[in-house]
Formats: structure tokens, sequence, C-alpha cells
């Protein structure tokens, strides 16, 4: 049965609905990114400025997830486009090295004590992938421990429980390791350990039980796709701990994160990973990812005194990394732009606006005895439909998938963008006004659910 809400979204965006019956010709779900894909049809835009984007039906919407936490700065920040264009008349491609490859690692090695050296790379599940890679490179052992919920890109070792069904999850001091998709390969759950989030004593038992086998434990210090859940500072350092006397390499990946703190979630939480993954805001809108921390660790992609860059037995690198549009010269200028943005000054007002809509709306939802709980962390939040308390990411699965649904379209109905599974965040160009209208809104469409 059709609901009103479908109506009304299938009433506004006529023109949308026209592009997806085209585009799914030649696209799967009509759109490249499984995550812009949803019933009745996808929304698809045409312009950004700020805080507000525009459809192909001239519709403008907030734009309260910002490429999913990508854009901090807003969309078409002007000296961001500005730096883009410049880079882009130069060259927007290149076989070698650029100036700018040194100056945006120099700012990141300023911001976070933990990277002595790092190297860029397309995309955050790359840097994610070569992260693990390393670890297994240095340690020499092939179990990588990841934690129920976390997601890490789209490699194979990262699909393993990243949205796990409760009925084969196993208990949950002892998560079952279940690939997330068809395609993957056989064997690759058994690569795999799944650790409990939160529950320090439970993972590092774990940890204990399955070494010398671990070469890595990967983590985000605030789940992302988990539901935005921050982590405990004492099972982060639970971790810390066990990593050091198990010869563990402990990576945090801070895809996400690394917007919460001049310094990411490791200086809040004062915890020092081995490696850190990046990507997202430091590209400013563009593609990128990186990975860096320990210099020991960091050496195994230099050569090893051969001229043969991609065959260790000729002297080249123990772990070799290509990629033609790593350190791309546009998505260099437009990061070196948006991090010296990013002042502690900017972080904090980040912070505090993030802050802020999560309070006024956990406010509203009590007042009024609605169906939602609201989780995050800095400019991060996360909406959650029909949950209850959600403090665990097995509390996520409980979420009223309809209902979440219902309340993803209803805000777009409403004139805001956030995820379909309740994810947004805040930028520098985010006003009081577009948080407590926001607010407004989502109360107004819960109520209505």
């Amino acid at each position: 049965m059709t609901s009103p809400l479908d109506i009304s979204y299938a009433e506004q965006t006529p023109k949308s609905r026209r592009q997806y019956e085209r585009a799914v010709t030649s696209i799967p779900a009509g759109a490249t990114r499984s995550l812009n894909s949803w019933s009745p049809h996808p929304v698809y835009l045409v312009r950004g400025s700020g805080t507000q984007v525009t459809d192909v039906d001239g519709r403008v919407y907030v734009d309260m997830l910002n490429n999913y936490t990508a854009l901090v700065l807003g969309h078409a920040d002007p000296e961001v486009v500005d730096a883009v264009c410049r880079a882009a008349r130069g060259g927007t491609s290149f076989s070698f090295a650029t100036p700018q490859e040194s100056e945006l690692a120099e700012l990141l090695r300023a911001r976070v004590p933990s990277l002595q050296r790092l190297r860029f790379t397309g995309s955050g599940t790359e840097a994610a992938m070569f992260a693990m890679r390393l670890a297994r490179a240095h340690t020499g052992r092939n179990l990588i421990a990841k934690v129920e919920g976390g997601y890490h890109g789209t490699h194979d070792d990262a699909l393993v429980s990243v949205r796990p069904h409760p009925e084969s999850w196993g208990p949950s001091t002892a998560p079952t390791a279940m690939p997330d998709m068809a395609g993957l390969p056989a064997g690759c759950d058994q690569r795999v350990l799944v650790l409990p989030f939160n529950d320090g004593d439970a993972a590092v038992a774990l940890l204990r039980a399955h070494n010398p086998r671990v070469a890595a434990v990967i983590v985000e210090p605030i789940l992302g796709v988990g539901g935005v859940i921050p982590a405990t500072k004492e099972y982060l350092q639970a971790l810390r701990e066990a990593c050091t006397a198990l010869g563990i390499v402990l990576i945090f990946d801070e895809v996400i994160t690394l917007r919460v703190a001049s310094g990411g979630a490791q200086a809040n939480y004062e915890v020092t990973p081995d490696l850190t993954v990046m990507g997202k805001v430091i590209g400013g809108g563009l593609p990128i990812g990186a990975y860096g921390g320990r210099d020991d660790l960091m050496r195994q992609l230099e050569p090893q005194g051969g001229t043969d860059v991609y065959d260790a037995r000729a002297g080249g690198p123990r772990l070799y990394q290509g990629g033609t549009f790593t350190g791309n010269a546009c998505s260099l200028a437009a990061g070196l732009v948006t991090m010296r943005r990013l002042s502690p000054l900017a972080h904090l007002g980040l912070a505090a606006k993030g802050a802020r809509l999560r309070n006024e709306l956990t406010r509203r939802i009590d007042r009024d005895g609605l169906p939602a709980h609201v989780t995050g962390y800095a400019s991060l939040f996360n909406i959650h439909i029909g949950a209850g308390v959600v403090t665990t990411f097995r509390d996520t699965r409980r979420v009223d998938p309809k209902m979440q649904q219902a309340f993803f379209l209803g805000l777009l109905n409403q004139g805001f963008i956030i995820a379909p599974r309740g994810m947004g965040c805040v930028s520098t160009a985010t006003r009081d006004q577009d948080i407590h209208d926001f607010v407004d809104a989502a109360a107004s469409v819960l109520a209505q659910i």
C-alpha cells in the first residue's frame, strides 16, 4: 500500500522519477553508489552551495549529510573551488608526484602526532585495505580483528559483520564472523576475528585466545555505519594495552572521525594507534584516502636497495602500492584549503553545533514521546526510529525499517537531507536557523509516522 509520504514525495520529484527511469536502463538501481538508491526512486541533484543543494525538479534542500561527512565546509566553498580550478588549469593528474603531496602530508602530521609518515590513496577503502595489508606484512600474521558493526570500505576482508543479522550473529561477547554480501571469496570470514564493541573484557579475551594469529585490530573510535555510537575511552585503552602486550598492530579508522577534532578522535580519547586510516575531509570534497603511522611500519613501503619498484625479490618494497589517481592534484589542492581552515576553533564550533542539534532534538523527542533515539559525537549524529535506547551496534538492529524509511522520505518532503539510515552531520556552513528548522521538521515527521 502506498503511503501519503510516498505520494507526496513522488508528486514533488517527477523529474527525478524520469531521470531514474532513464538511468536504470544503463545503471543497476539507477545510481552508481548503492547508498543513493531507494524506493520509490532516488533524488538527482544538479548543484550545491553552502548548506543547500538543488535537484532536477528545482527543489532546494538543506543538506544535513554533506556527502556522508566529507564536505566539512559545505558545498562549493569558494576558496576550495578556486584552489581546485587553479590546480586543474595546471594539470589534473600526473605520472609523478607533486609538491602538494608533501604539503598535505606535513599538515596532517602536525595535526595527528601518531602519523610519523603517511601515504595517500584514491579512497578510504584503499587506505583501510593497505593499512591491513601493512599490518600483515609487518607481523607475518594473517588474522584481522574488527568490531561488529564497523565499516572499513568495500574490500573483501572489511565486508564481514558490518550488518550481521540477529539470527546468525552469535553471542554478544564472541560475535560470529559473517560475510555481508554475495561474491566474497570463500573463507574470507575465516581471516577475520569479530570483536564486540564497547566490551573491553570480552574483546581482550578474544584477542588473547586467538594470539599469535592476529595481525591487527581495526576499529572506528565512533562507529559510523554501525549507528554513530562513540566508543568508551576505557574500551579503546583496553584495545591499546592488549595490542601492545600481544604484538598486534592497532589501526584507528578515522575516515569519518578525523572531523571531530584537530587531531582526530584519537586526540580526544588520548589513545594512540599504530596506524591511522583517513579520507573524506582531507580531500575537501574530492576523492582521497590516506594511511600512516609508526615509521617502522611505514618502512615496509620503501625499496630495499633495488630499482624494481614492484618486486621485493629484486630489491623493491616489501609492500607495493600503486594507483593512477593517488595523490591527485585537484584532491590535494582542495584538501590543503580545507584542512587549513579547520582550526581548533573551527572544530569547537562544529562540535557545538552538533551538540545543539542532538540536545534540541532529544528534548523534543522526550517532551512529545516520539519514537526515536539520537546518538552522535561532536559534529555527527544519527536518528534511530523505533529502536528504543541505542548504546551498542546490536541495538540498531531493533530499528523499525519501514518507519526509518518513512522518516527519511518525510524529511526529504520537508526539504532536509540525511542518510536513509538516519545519519547526518553539520558543516561550518550550517547556521543556527538550519538546526532549528531541522529539529522542527524532524519532530513533525516523527509525529506523522
